[in-house]
C-alpha cells in the first residue's frame, strides 16, 4: 500500500521529493536549541500554490504532521521537525510577483530573500522597512510566520505592521486571500493579522502584500561609547524624553564589543565599555542627530559623528553581533522585551543573575522598543559540560525571563515562542486567554497537522 511518500511523488514529481539522509537531516532544525530531535518522513520543495495545495491534502488525507520552513534561521524552533512529519520548503516559490511605486506596495511569494525585495524596491526609491539582523538570508514567509522584527522597529515597526494581506493555504488544502491592498481597511476581523506570527500553525502563507515606505534620502549614525551597560541604557531614556525618533537605536554591551573585535577585528572595545549605535534618517535626519548628540554627551558618553563608511561597518557589525556561533545546549540566546522604562533596571538585574549563577552574559539589544537578546553561556569540557554548570545555565535563563514579566515584559519580543519558549509560555499567558488559542488552533487545523507543538 502507498504511502505518504508515495501519495507526494505521484502529486508532486520526484524531483521535488526528497528523502536522502542528508537531506532530512539538513532541514530538520533551524538555529535553535533542540529539545527532540526528529528526522522528516521527507522534504518537499514546492514551486507553486498548486504544489503546496497539494502537499496539504496528502498530508492531512493521511494526518501526517506538516512543518512549513523557509530559510531555517529562526531561533526559537519554529521550524523544527516533528515526529513523522513532512517539511515543506517554500524557497523555491521566491518570485515578486508586483511592485507598484504608485502603490507603494509589493506583492511576493513567500520563499523572496527580505534583501532581495528591498533591492528591488530601492530602485523606486522604497524600502521594506522590517529588516531582521538575518535579512540577507531570511525570507519574507519566515518573517511573517514570526512577527519578526529588527533593528529599524523603534521608528518602522514589527512585520505585523508593513503586511496588508495573505494567500494562505488551509489545512484542508483551500486557498483563501486575507486583508486589503490599500493602507487602510476594516472590514471584518483582522485575519490578517492573526496568521502573522502563528508560526506555521494556522496555514500555510504563500503570498503576501506589503506595504513599503520611502527610502531615506539621508542618514545620520551617532556612536555613543560609555564606560558602563546601566548607562548606555539610560541614554535610551534620554533620548526618549527629547522626543527625537531614531530609525535605529542599538546598545552592546562590554561582552559583546570584546567579541566582535575578535571576529572582525574592530577596535570597538578601546573606546568604551558599551555602545548605544543609533540612526536617523529622513530629511530631518540631520537636526535629529544634533539633538541626540548633546543628549548623550551629558551622560557620560564619549559621542562621535561616524563618517559614512564607519557608519555603515558599525551597523553592520550589530547585525553580526550574535557571533559566529547558534544556540545550542551550551550557550542560549534570549528575546525578552521590558518597558522602556525599566530598561536601566533589567540589565542590572540580569548583571546580578549572571555573577549570581556564575554563568556568562553578554547583551545585546534594541533598545528603541526595549526588545533585550541576553545570552547565557557556561563553558565546555572537551564534549561535554559540567551538570551543575547546564543547572546554572536553566537557572539563569529562567530567571531572566520570571524577571522580564514581573517588569511587565514578555518572554518573546521578536523570534517566537516557537518550539523552544513554550515552557515559559504559561508565565505569561494565562487561562482563559490560552484556551481560547486551543480553540482558534482547532477551528483552522482540527486534524492538528499543521506545525503540531509549536507556538501555542
Amino acid at each position: 500500500m502507498r504511502g505518504i511518500i508515495g501519495d507526494l511523488t505521484a502529486a508532486l514529481g520526484a524531483d521535488k521529493v526528497v528523502t536522502e539522509d542528508p537531506a532530512l537531516a539538513a532541514y530538520a532544525v533551524d538555529q535553535a536549541p533542540v529539545l527532540d530531535y526528529q528526522l522528516p518522513q521527507a522534504v518537499v520543495f514546492a514551486a507553486s500554490v498548486e504544489d503546496v495545495q497539494a502537499v496539504v491534502r496528502a498530508c492531512a488525507a493521511r494526518r501526517v504532521p506538516l512543518v512549513a520552513r523557509g530559510a531555517g534561521t529562526g531561533v526559537s524552533g519554529g521550524a523544527h521537525a516533528s515526529e513523522g512529519c513532512v517539511v515543506l520548503s517554500l524557497e523555491k516559490m521566491n518570485r515578486i510577483l508586483d511592485l507598484n511605486p504608485d502603490d507603494e506596495t509589493a506583492v511576493v511569494e513567500p520563499g523572496v530573500v527580505n534583501a532581495d525585495l528591498n533591492a528591488a524596491a530601492a530602485v523606486h526609491g522604497l524600502m521594506y522597512a522590517p529588516d531582521p539582523a538575518s535579512y540577507r538570508s531570511s525570507t519574507i514567509g519566515g518573517n511573517v510566520a514570526t512577527n519578526a522584527g529588527g533593528l529599524r522597529c523603534a521608528k518602522y515597526g514589527v512585520t505585523r505592521d508593513s503586511v496588508l494581506a495573505l494567500d494562505v493555504v488551509l489545512a484542508d488544502g483551500t486557498l483563501i486571500h486575507t486583508g486589503h491592498q490599500t493602507f487602510k481597511g476594516v472590514a471584518g476581523y483582522d485575519l490578517t493579522g492573526l496568521f502573522v506570527g502563528s508560526e506555521g500553525t494556522l496555514g500555510i502563507v504563500v503570498g503576501i502584500t506589503v506595504r513599503l515606505k520611502y527610502l531615506p534620502r539621508e542618514v545620520h549614525t551617532i556612536a555613543a561609547f560609555y564606560p558602563d551597560f546601566r548607562s548606555a541604557a539610560a541614554g535610551v531614556l534620554a533620548v526618549g524624553k527629547a522626543r527625537v525618533q531614531p530609525a535605529i537605536m542599538e546598545l552592546l554591551d562590554s561582552g559583546t564589543l570584546a567579541q566582535l573585535d575578535a571576529i572582525h577585528g574592530s577596535t570597538l572595545s578601546a573606546r568604551g565599555a558599551s555602545l548605544l549605535l543609533l540612526q536617523t534618517d529622513g530629511f530631518g535626519a540631520a537636526a535629529e542627530a544634533a539633538a541626540i548628540r548633546p543628549l548623550l554627551a551629558a551622560g557620560g558618553a564619549v559621542v562621535t559623528t561616524e563618517a559614512d563608511a564607519e557608519a555603515e561597518a558599525l551597523v553592520e557589525l550589530r547585525r553580526h553581533s550574535r557571533g559566529a556561533e547558534v544556540d545550542d545546549e551550551y550557550r542560549v540566546g534570549e528575546d525578552v522585551a521590558v518597558p522602556r522604562s525599566r530598561l536601566v533596571d533589567y540589565v542590572a538585574e540580569l548583571e546580578a543573575m549572571a555573577a549570581r549563577h556564575e554563568v556568562q552574559l553578554k547583551v545585546v539589544a534594541h533598545a528603541g522598543d526595549g526588545n533585550l537578546h541576553p545570552t547565557f553561556w557556561v563553558d565546555r569540557d572537551g564534549d561535554g559540560v559540567d551538570p551543575g554548570a547546564m543547572e546554572r545555565l536553566g537557572a539563569a535563563l529562567d530567571e531572566s525571563v520570571t524577571v522580564a514579566l514581573a517588569m511587565g515584559g514578555t518572554i518573546t519580543g521578536e523570534h517566537g515562542v516557537g518550539q523552544y519558549k513554550l515552557r515559559w509560555l504559561g508565565l505569561e499567558q494565562k487561562e482563559p486567554v490560552r484556551e481560547l488559542q486551543y480553540r482558534i488552533k482547532e477551528l483552522f487545523d482540527p486534524a492538528g497537522i499543521l506545525n503540531p507543538g509549536k507556538a501555542i
